[in-house]
């Protein structure tokens, strides 16, 4: 079996028990509080993870992509949910197709986007389960008022080829109380035009702890929760002894006491802090962080007195593991210092 020290750097490691451990975790909180899971993969990108989700109890999966979804629906996943507004005639065709395939629903905020899916999805005896997209504070898609949601739901109805399948939010961090209130009012008109609202489904990790019995979500869909990262951390959702994801680095340079140079920059750690001041820490170095990125350096500040060895190698904890996920070709599943499994990172730069 091989070993970490095996590893060329960078390299991303993945604690396969503390993976399983969060997977289990978020699982036991959705059963207790009666909320089914539907978890994004945007986080891992394998089918690996994605079929362990769902055999401790997930619903199905979310893909923000279609590539995404093709590469599940291709490894076996069956219950897939596109929570994006899909345009464009291939598109359209590729998503009839995985239809044809899978358990599929989607989400629209518009009648522009519903004119495209009804003109594609027609057979009414196989419909298309369609959300409407609601946006509760986020500020990025969705319709803006529970009244549009009615609206945009009624043309789904009256429409051959599709079904009303609910109402789909992803709300800003630390505003679940408004997003709750929203959906609520929205779910009452819908039921007082006599829509049923079987669906109200939710996304993002921290959020997802304070859910409880009395929400109107049925459904959450949370995606960092599996590895966690730094912002994770920061909002109280675990410790570093919970990150199952870390970048193995090397250090390449220690220009002054306290400033080392590592292997893994901008194209390894990703510049995205979500708000955080630094870039990544070192695990088993407090207060060492790294605090400027290029293309290929990171620049890690130690603490008065710490220094590391030219050649050293080092873990990163970075702030948002998600799209660091995105930047490798491979992950490497680890216990211990052992190497268990490398793994293609296989819906990597599915686009479109």
């Amino acid at each position: 079996m091989a070993s970490i020290d095996d590893l060329d750097t960078p390299a991303i490691l993945i604690d396969a028990a503390r993976a399983e451990a969060n997977i289990k975790k978020a699982q036991a909180h959705a059963d207790r509080h009666g909320l089914k899971l539907r978890p994004h993969i945007k986080t891992h990108k394998l089918p690996y993870w994605a079929k362990k989700q769902v055999a401790a109890g997930a619903v199905g999966i979310t893909c923000q992509k279609i590539g995404e979804a093709e590469v599940m629906a291709d490894a076996g996943l069956t219950d897939i949910f596109l929570p994006y507004n899909i345009l464009g005639r291939a598109k359209l065709e590729r998503l009839k197709a995985l239809h044809g395939r899978v358990t599929l629903s989607v989400t629209a905020d518009s009648h522009e986007t519903l004119e495209g899916l009804a003109a594609i999805f027609t057979d009414a005896g196989h419909p298309l389960q369609v959300l409407v997209e609601c946006d509760t504070g986020m500020g990025r898609c969705g319709v803006q008022s529970p009244a549009e949601a009615l609206a945009l739901a009624k043309v789904i109805d009256q429409a051959k080829g599709l079904t009303f399948g609910g109402l789909m939010t992803y709300p800003a961090a630390g505003r679940a109380a408004e997003a709750e209130a929203w959906l609520r009012s929205a779910r009452d008109a819908l039921a007082a035009a006599g829509l049923e609202c079987r669906r109200i489904s939710s996304g993002g990790t921290p959020d997802m702890w304070r859910s409880g019995e009395d929400s109107v979500v049925t459904e959450y869909r949370p995606g960092t929760y599996i590895y966690l990262d730094r912002y994770q951390v920061a909002k109280g959702v675990g410790t570093l002894d919970d990150c199952a994801l870390t970048v193995l680095a090397t250090v390449v340079s220690h220009p002054t006491p306290t400033r080392a140079i590592l292997d893994s920059g901008s194209k390894a750690l990703s510049s995205d802090t979500l708000g955080l001041p630094d870039f990544g820490e070192l695990l088993g170095m407090p207060g060492a962080r790294v605090t400027g990125l290029s293309e290929e350096h990171g620049n890690v500040t130690l603490a008065e007195g710490a220094r590391l060895r030219i050649g050293e190698r080092v873990r990163v904890v970075p702030d948002h593991c998600c799209v660091v996920t995105n930047l490798f070709d491979q992950v490497h599943l680890i216990g211990g210092d052992k190497v268990l499994e490398s793994l293609p990172v296989a819906a990597r730069g599915r686009m479109g």
